[in-house]
């Protein structure tokens, strides 16, 4: 067993944030599943949202948020994100990020995106994430007090209420009252699992764009923390509202290339295949429209047409500009054959962003004592129904700071005792077929039934294919020795079980939730809840290997 004061799973830019902003008096651990830079933030490109001039102003970036939201944001969350967004920006500038300037270098350069009534997205290039992922990995590294543990994958939290029913009692902690304790993480190195206790821990796995079949998000968006929160307790909020990018890149080897939305901010057209511009029918914004309007405009028009993409062209801009602001895209889309100087790239839309998650108030904490969920992970009532661009890296940056005081308020004290993960009654599995094969099926028909447009049927179907996936997943979980497929495929399906039940409780269409079924909006924006009332019962049913349970 390790203790730590604090333990972060989740190496994106949130983990990073809260790790850096508490190792001066914590001791911080950085469980990382892969590399500590193989996150959806180190793939972000747009930029982050902030009021930088006086052009803007703070009420505009809320009013923004709300009307893209579709009326679910928490106006009192999206305040205190808008009115801190500068000072997260220059906290960052202070890490020595380089954002991208002005040609006369009088200041930083500022670009539009959908939604946004200004131009107000500092970025660096059409690498933002990168720039600040590579900028705060690096001084995670070299700071004293953070232990960095990648190739290293959370299995399970482990909370006061499952300690309950072993002979492991902690002292100081009232079982009335769920509390974490820390977690079991699988090394993937050695394939075995370790116990790590911790006075607080902190869910910062990102989202789930895995389970669908085309997605811009990195391999390891699994919906890790949400699946292993659901599990301990917790509620979990607006998991309907999966946001589809309207452009990633169209093509056999470009696995998950995201198109930035800024394309289209410095004046991209999206076109059908005769060049004939389509959105001018859909949106009085056109281009500009929000992202859940754009993404079903496509697949209306890919539908009706039998397209198999539509295509974004800038060719209007002068080749310098596409090369000194979209560096990365022109040089991708190069190599791959599409000068995006001379001719439309071919896009189509694809799971890009988790706006639900593990609900949160305003300093990241959860419905379980000393445990936290931040960054893409958590419902924080910012983004409601759709989130606007470019606000998901300024919610990292903002609750990885409020979690980060919150935790430093609290006087340290030691991790109690906890149990060995038992091996004794499973055996290494006989063959892996059933993990490959589930996996493929269960994002096959998440992108068929629960996509951007859905019906009763659809989803019902759904979830009836998840229940019967679960149950075999289920019992090769409880006979055999974890693995990272294993453990990612169980949280999927456990993930896209709370997607579709939310999706079903919602019969009216509103913000990245579209039925056919239910066209309408209701009057009365309610968010969805869903609460793990079976809790118990699911905790007698998954003992298998989880000898606490």
């Amino acid at each position: 067993m390790q203790q730590f004061d604090v333990l972060i799973i989740g190496s994106g830019l949130a983990g990073l944030t809260l790790a850096l902003r508490t190792a001066a008096d914590k001791k911080v651990c950085l469980v990382s599943k892969r590399s500590i830079n193989d996150t959806a933030s180190d793939w972000a490109q747009g930029g982050i949202a902030a009021v930088l001039n006086d052009d803007d102003s703070i009420e505009n970036h809320i009013q923004d948020t709300l009307i893209a939201g579709a009326g679910l944001c928490d106006e009192a969350v999206t305040k205190l994100v808008a009115e801190h967004a500068k000072e997260a920006v220059e906290w960052l500038i202070e890490q020595g990020v380089g954002f991208t300037r002005d040609q006369d270098n009088s200041g930083y350069h500022l670009t539009r995106e959908g939604g946004h009534s200004h131009r107000r997205i500092i970025h660096a290039a059409d690498a933002t994430g990168h720039a600040v992922q590579m900028t705060l990995s690096d001084k995670v590294k070299r700071h004293p007090n953070i232990t960095l543990m990648e190739n290293h994958i959370a299995v399970d939290l482990i909370t006061t209420r499952k300690m309950a029913k072993t002979k492991f009692q902690p002292t100081d902690y009232n079982t009335d009252n769920n509390a974490c304790l820390g977690a079991y993480v699988l090394d993937k190195n050695t394939g075995k699992v370790i116990t790590i206790a911790a006075q607080n821990t902190i869910l910062a796995t990102g989202g789930a764009g895995k389970v669908y079949l085309y997605t811009t998000n990195p391999d390891v968006s699994t919906g890790d923390g949400i699946a292993m929160a659901w599990r301990a307790g917790c509620r979990i909020a607006n998991m309907e509202f999966i946001q589809f990018h309207p452009t990633c890149l169209f093509h056999p080897h470009a696995k998950s290339f995201l198109i930035s939305e800024a394309v289209r901010g410095e004046g991209g057209l999206l076109k059908l295949p005769d060049g004939t511009r389509f959105m001018p029918e859909h949106d009085p914004r056109e281009e500009l429209a929000p992202r859940d309007v754009v993404a079903r405009a496509i697949d209306f028009e890919m539908k009706k047409r039998g397209l198999d993409c539509v295509y974004l062209d800038i060719t209007d801009k002068p080749l310098a500009f596409l090369k000194e602001h979209f560096p990365n895209i022109y040089r991708r889309c190069l190599e791959l054959g599409i000068d995006i100087s001379k001719t439309p790239i071919p896009v189509v839309p694809a799971a890009h962003y988790t706006c639900g998650g593990v609900m949160t108030d305003d300093k990241g904490r959860t419905d379980i004592k000393h445990l936290y969920a931040i960054g893409e992970t958590a419902c924080t009532g910012l983004h409601g129904a759709n989130r606007l661009a470019s606000n998901s890296l300024l919610e990292c940056l903002i609750f990885g700071k409020t979690a980060a005081e919150d935790i430093l308020s609290q006087p340290t004290k030691p991790s109690p005792q906890l149990p060995y993960w038992d091996e004794s009654r499973v055996t290494d599995a006989d063959e892996e077929v059933l993990i490959t094969h589930t996996w493929d099926e269960l994002r096959r028909f998440m992108w068929n039934y629960v996509g951007i447009v859905r019906t009763d049927k659809r989803l019902s179907r759904a979830l009836h294919r998840i229940h019967m996936l679960r149950d075999e997943v289920h019992e090769f979980y409880s006979n055999f020795k974890v693995s990272n497929d294993l453990i990612e495929l169980r949280n999927l399906l456990q993930v896209a079980e709370l997607i579709v039940e939310s999706a079903i409780s919602r019969k009216e269409s509103r913000g990245l939730h579209y039925s056919k079924d239910h066209p309408n909006a209701e009057l009365e924006p309610i968010p969805t809840v869903l609460e793990p009332s079976n809790y118990y019962s699911l905790l007698d049913r998954e003992h298998g290997n989880e000898h606490q349970h």
